[in-house]
């Protein structure tokens, strides 16, 4: 199964795209990023600039493309502190999805917070350790202190280079007196929470975001260290982050670049970062802070992992892209998954059996198999008309790998497997071809026909034969010795099946 988590930072937009493995860890097997800088001026007018607007939905939507080349299941998407602020961030949101189909979550500083402690302890041995983790973005700061086990304290306080460049209004040097005024607004700010940190005691500051790996990676430079494959675990002391940021700061834009480590477009703001990293450590109390490479994109993949693993269950794995993708969302929808496989099993069984009369073929039995699994969806909602909620989500649902088709079919087949029948008098029926029309009530037809013979939700029905005459069908269940409920339950849901191929149906054990 393969996930991919885009962050839509203030800075930057990244993409991590992750091949996860059946023990539920995972390998990255593609990385991306884009320093749009998307929080540009936001800080200053609470809007979104028109270049920021544009660029930051293009990268998204090519982030978007490029997953589905990749063949990924699900796409996790959560923005930050820039979408949250700005006016017009709704209307970004908006767009996204209706350019690409998913749906981001705007996150807030707290739950942020949390998920890049969980990406930070999966790649730095905290060895039954407390630690503070920073995390530096475009708009807001963020800390986190914890063990192995526990998020013990989580804040998040609005300093980010973005937000300090647009209270400084230049990217050039800073001199004595706009350096005081600079610092003491950071620590007015950042005071009490770094205190209240400091009550849940830790040895050791790590920190995460690029603007820190960027400071981090230069200092060590500068400091001697040569050959740098990754700044992972590297540790950084504090004078020597300050020595570099004092450099930083007597330095134009362009200057800064020539800082082996300092990007280009970073260079704007990467002095303010480090007069906010050194401040946040003096707080801290800290002499030296650990780097690490991991952030929230890595905790947006852990974070959908582990609340696989509280169900008890397993991530789907399956050839076929639309079946996981299905099975995903009715697990996301707390469908108990291994019912609605049985229903899928059961209702496929009843499709070959009667293939001699329906003569659908396997497009159509996939999209049976889909609408089993997804069938009771829409009890998340509320149990009243959940056939129809089963539709609704169905069709709002970016279901990976589905053509409009199978979406529009398989939601129909789903919502009509209960209660009323299929009817031209039903608008969103009546719109349907007739072809689609004729998939969707014999579909339908089985289905109902497999729910009742799981009534119970105890599997007792294994198998399903057929006997086909012009006039009648048999269908003889096998399984339990008693199967009274499920022969009930079948007999009495067998109307839209027996319309669909003309025949009477008589459901009963074998003699």
């Amino acid at each position: 199964m393969k996930l991919a988590a885009i962050d839509i930072g203030t800075n930057s937009i990244h993409m991590i795209v992750v091949q996860i493995n059946s023990n539920l860890t995972f390998d990255v097997i593609e990385r991306e990023k884009e320093m749009v800088k998307l929080g540009e001026g936001v800080f200053a007018t609470n809007r979104l600039s028109d270049r920021a607007y544009k660029e930051g939905l293009e990268v998204i939507k090519r982030y978007v493309q490029l997953a589905d080349q990749l063949g990924v299941d699900e796409i996790i998407t959560a923005a930050t502190s820039a979408t949250r602020e700005a006016r017009n961030g709704g209307e970004f949101l908006d767009a996204i999805v209706k350019k690409t189909g998913i749906a981001p979550q705007v996150i807030s500083g707290k739950e942020e917070a949390r998920l890049i402690f969980l990406a930070v302890r999966q790649a730095i041995a905290l060895h039954g350790k407390k630690a503070l983790v920073l995390d530096i973005g475009g708009g807001s700061t963020e800390a986190v202190v914890g063990d192995e086990g526990e998020v013990l304290f989580r804040s998040s306080v609005k300093l980010g280079v973005r937000r300090l460049l647009d209270m400084i209004d230049h990217q050039g040097p800073i001199g004595k007196e706009a350096l005081k005024v600079l610092e003491a607004h950071i620590q007015q700010v950042a005071r009490d929470t770094i205190s209240e940190a400091k009550q849940h005691g830790f040895s050791q500051v790590i920190g995460t975001s690029g603007t820190i790996r960027s400071l981090g990676e230069a200092a060590l430079v500068e400091s001697g260290h040569d050959n740098l494959q990754s700044v992972n675990a590297e540790k950084v002391p504090r004078a020597n982050l300050e020595k570099l940021t004092k450099k930083l700061l007597k330095s134009e834009a362009e200057e800064r670049t020539e800082v082996e480590g300092i990007s280009s477009r970073r260079a704007d703001a990467i002095h303010l970062g480090g007069v906010l990293l050194t401040q946040l450590l003096r707080l801290a109390e800290a002499e030296e802070i650990t780097l690490c490479d991991a952030s929230l994109r890595e905790g947006l993949i852990i974070d959908y992992i582990e609340q696989y693993a509280k169900k008890g269950t397993t991530l789907p794995e399956h050839e076929d892209l639309r079946y996981r993708s299905a099975a995903q969302l009715a697990l996301k929808f707390d469908v108990d998954l291994e019912q609605a496989s049985h229903v899928a099993v059961l209702s496929t069984q009843l499709f070959r059996e009667l293939s001699s009369l329906h003569t659908l073929q396997e497009y159509e039995q996939r999209i049976l198999e889909y609408a089993a699994l997804l069938h009771e969806v829409g009890q998340y909602i509320s149990f009243k008309r959940y056939h129809k909620n089963s539709r609704y989500i169905i069709k709002h649902s970016r279901l990976r790998g589905f053509t409009n088709e199978e979406i529009l079919l398989t939601g129909h087949v789903a919502r009509y497997h209960r209660k009323a029948i299929p009817s031209k008098s039903q608008k969103k029926y009546r719109k349907l071809n007739k072809r689609q029309r004729n998939v969707v009530d014999v579909l339908a037809g089985i289905l109902r026909i497999a729910v009742g013979l799981n009534t119970t939700k105890n599997q007792l029905v294994r198998d399903v034969h057929c006997q086909i005459t012009k006039k009648e069908i048999r269908i003889t269940p096998s399984g339990a010795s008693t199967l009274d409920i499920e022969l009930w339950a079948a007999d009495r849901n067998n109307k839209v099946l027996e319309a669909a191929l003309d025949r009477k149906i008589k459901i009963e054990l074998s003699d």
